[in-house]
Parts: structure tokens; C-alpha cells; sequence
């Protein structure tokens, strides 16, 4: 993609707090007053939600190099990610009709490269024989934990497009985001040596021997 494609930010922050949330409020981007609990609000929030554990993914591949050096390019790989997800969220808290053609967004091209990257790395992978559970590592938990926000983040915007336009690119880049969260967790499994916990319907309670 070229650069420079999009706008840069053109904010200065001095301030946090403004008092005009105080009411129940927000503006989007385009200066619309709407209540907090919109499902626009709802899907832009959740997106930044999982912004927040991809952060912190990141910084356990980080930490994990050292032992296991692969992983710094996966923390690479959601460090850009992040910066995907703050485009996302850009035009979610834009009205269609205030979009303006160089704001930032996801493309066609974030989608594609997210594909490039699970086949590329499921290559390495053995064949699942059963569903798995999040753990053996530390970071493998937390990328469930990004697939599962990413899911939410998922639903939430395909319940916005049935009510209001909302750009195509966007929940598809969610849905290739979240499988990718999936084949990520298992491979930074792999870089790690951790062990796949792998579902077992007859592990739960009622599967085990009575005991007196």
C-alpha cells in the first residue's frame, strides 16, 4: 500500500477529561451528540477494548523472544494490528455521510495480508484432531482472549450494518482477524514448546468416577 495513504491525526490532546460525557453523551466524529450505549458507541468501544489486549499480547511476545526469538516478529505483527484497529474504529465513529475519502480505514489489503500470515505460519502447525482450550502459555491465553473480544467486536458491528451503512471491509477484516488470533495462539504455542490443551467432553465432572 502506498504511503501516506490516509490523513495523519490532526489533534492536540491537553487535556483528558471535558465534562461532556457527564450527561450520558458523546460526539462522533463528525460533532453528532449520541447516548454511550449506541451500538456505534458499543462497536467502536469494543474495538478499542481489544486494541487494549492485543497491547498486551504484544508486549508478552516481547518479553518471550528472548526464549523464543520468532515471536518478535509476531509482536510486530500486532503492533501493526493495532494501528489496523485504530483505522477500524476511526470510521466506526464516523457517520457514512461525514466519511472523508483519505480517513483512515480498513481495506481489502489488511484482510489479505492477515490471510498471507495464518497460511504462512499454519504451514508449521499439526492438524487438530479436537477443539482446544485456551492455556499452555501465557500468551496463548491472551490471543484467545483478543479472538474472543474480536468476536464480540464482530457481532457487534454486523448488528450496526443491519441498521446503518457500515463499510463491508469491516466486519470482514474482524472475521479474518479473529481466525487469525486462532492459528497465532497456536503457533506462539508451538515457537514456546507449551503443550496444546486439547477439549475432552468426559475431563468435566460428570465424566469422572463417583467418589464417596
Amino acid at each position: 500500500m502506498p504511503d501516506n495513504v490516509f490523513h495523519q491525526p490532526r489533534l492536540a490532546i491537553n487535556r483528558v477529561y471535558t465534562r461532556g460525557g457527564d450527561t450520558g453523551q458523546t460526539s462522533l466524529v463528525g460533532g453528532q451528540r449520541v447516548l454511550k450505549d449506541d451500538l456505534r458507541i458499543e462497536a467502536y468501544g469494543t474495538v478499542d477494548e481489544l486494541n487494549s489486549f492485543v497491547g498486551l499480547a504484544r508486549e508478552s511476545a516481547l518479553e518471550l523472544s528472548g526464549q523464543a526469538p520468532a515471536l518478535a516478529a509476531l509482536a510486530g505483527i500486532l503492533r501493526r494490528v493495532q494501528h489496523e484497529l485504530f483505522n477500524l474504529g476511526s470510521v466506526l465513529a464516523t457517520l457514512p455521510s461525514d466519511l472523508h475519502p483519505k480517513q483512515p480505514r480498513v481495506t481489502a489489503a489488511e484482510s489479505t495480508q492477515l490471510e498471507f500470515e495464518m497460511d504462512r505460519m499454519n504451514e508449521h502447525l499439526e492438524p487438530l484432531r479436537s477443539f482446544v482450550l485456551p492455556g499452555g502459555s501465557r500468551l496463548n491465553a491472551e490471543l484467545h482472549v483478543c479472538r474472543t473480544v474480536c468476536r464480540r467486536a464482530e457481532r457487534i458491528c454486523v448488528g450496526l450494518a443491519a441498521r446503518e451503512d457500515v463499510d463491508g471491509e469491516i466486519v470482514k477484516y474482524l472475521n479474518r482477524l479473529s481466525d487469525a488470533f486462532f492459528v497465532w495462539s497456536r503457533w506462539a504455542s508451538r515457537q514456546l514448546g507449551a503443550p496444546e490443551n486439547l477439549w475432552e467432553p468426559n475431563a468435566a465432572a460428570s465424566g469422572q468416577p463417583e467418589t464417596e
